[in-house]
């Protein structure tokens, strides 16, 4: 009989152990979400425009954690001042009027999609200028909602913000951009923006740009104070720095390479007058279209830029260059006349030195006088002679370093033509060799002190 009983009791246990398997089984927590999110957002019970209470249910701000995760970057114009990102953007606060019971850690969260179902804070960007959600193939947003109350709103966007440039020191600068996120309509006695303990912003890894580096970026806060009240406010700070090979290859070594062929004229001959005009006004020409281009591509400011000093000296070099075929021109012609002069006067002393060999020739009464060497006014031949007695008796001259130096160049040393185009050939190079010493020297100093900053 008492074994009977024993039977009979472990065979009732087992069974209300299986039932309750059975049960556990059959549960469709789909259901148990429907029926959590109908008890705690049904209709009267959550009201989505009154916002949460503060810390601990306290009538404090509502406190809202941010934090970022930069997906990608896209532009970032100098004309325009501003830049294209893509990101995800995340907001976290706590609602003591979600909470709900999770069945023994079986409900994790709850998921929305929805998010005028809930409390959202007013969060604006606001330095943006152009901004749009994305809805391929489903809008890319969700609300996750915890036992405890938290929720987390997630959202993918991609924005146009605006970035005040300094150019300066352009093409040899770093660009500041920032991102600001602010609140609209609360001020800061009831909602309150914090970023997110830990690492608030994220970057992609491989993040590529074409023209630019990031080098870092930097979060802070920016409170604002208006006639309506103090308002939270967020900011990340990208520091960018600009690629200088892409300037290097397409505008320093294509200027230097134009200055460079304008001193071609230098070598050609004085006489080859097409040649050094068209060389020159060509390389005159493709300067200021190398000019024009680059001031196409960035905005008008008040202010010189690093690269308008470059081009600037460039295009003056250059116009030099052709000048100085001008000065050489007027020197030539100059020189051509004084030969000329020259010529006529010897022509004269040789015609009259001529007439006085024939007068003497046809006197054949004349006798032979030994005449003194006395200069006589007016005697031409009395005075070349006594030049020629003038410049054997002369003192030998110290030796000019310049002058000789100079003779060892293929011209004459009275050609005033020549010695333009010789003195050109070294003092071009020298200045233009000193101007890039100060130029780099000076700009790469100030990109020093802007990075060290």
């Amino acid at each position: 009989m008492g074994s009977g009983h024993y039977f009979w009791a472990i065979f009732y246990f087992a069974s209300l152990c299986s039932a309750s398997l059975a049960n556990n089984a059959k549960i469709n927590f789909r259901e148990k979400e429907k029926k959590v999110l109908d008890q705690i957002l049904g209709a009267g019970k959550y009201d989505a425009r009154i916002r949460p209470s503060g810390i601990n249910g306290t009538d404090g701000p509502a406190i809202v954690r941010i934090n970022l995760f930069v997906r990608s970057i896209m532009t970032i114009s100098d004309i325009k001042m501003e830049y294209s990102v893509q990101l995800t953007f995340r907001e976290q606060w706590t609602d003591e009027r979600l909470k709900f019971d999770d069945i023994q850690g079986r409900l994790k969260y709850l998921t929305l999609t929805e998010a005028n179902r809930v409390w959202m804070p007013d969060l604006f960007f606001s330095n943006e200028k152009e901004g749009h959600f994305h809805n391929i193939i489903m809008p890319n947003v969700y609300i996750r909602i915890f036992p405890n109350g938290s929720v987390l709103y997630s959202i993918r966007i991609s924005l146009t913000l605006a970035c005040p440039m300094n150019l300066k020191l352009y093409p040899l600068d770093r660009q500041i951009c920032s991102l600001r996120m602010a609140s609209y309509g609360w001020t800061t006695n009831d909602l309150v923006f914090l970023w997110k303990e830990g690492d608030p912003v994220q970057v992609v890894k491989n993040l590529h740009l074409p023209r630019f580096t990031l080098e870092k970026f930097l979060t802070d806060y920016c409170n604002s104070k208006t006639n309506t009240g103090e308002y939270s406010c967020l900011k990340v700070d990208l520091l960018f720095k600009r690629e200088f090979s892409y300037y290097l290859i397409q505008i320093y070594i294509p200027c230097c390479m134009l200055v460079i062929v304008s001193w071609v004229s230098f070598w050609l001959d004085q006489g080859a007058v097409p040649a050094r005009v068209s060389l020159g006004v060509t390389t005159l020409l493709t300067m200021a279209t190398q000019t024009s281009g680059i001031n196409a591509s960035l905005p008008p400011v008040s202010y010189t830029k690093a690269i308008d000093v470059w081009t600037g000296v460039c295009l003056t070099f250059v116009f030099g260059a052709l000048l100085e075929f001008a000065l050489v021109n007027y020197a030539s012609r100059s020189d051509m006349h004084k030969e000329n002069m020259k010529k006529k006067r010897r022509d004269l002393e040789q015609a009259s030195l001529d007439a006085a060999s024939d007068l003497l020739d046809t006197d054949s009464n004349a006798t032979f006088a030994m005449k003194p060497l006395v200069r006589h006014p007016g005697d031409p031949l009395a005075l070349e002679k006594r030049l020629q007695c003038e410049v054997h008796m002369q003192a030998p001259k110290r030796p000019n370093c310049c002058k000789t130096w100079l003779s060892k160049f293929p011209t004459r040393q009275c050609s005033r033509s020549k010695r333009i185009d010789v003195i050109s050939r070294i003092t071009f190079p020298l200045v233009f060799a000193l101007f890039n010493l100060v130029y780099w020297s000076t700009y790469l100093f100030r990109e020093e002190e802007d990075e060290t900053f």
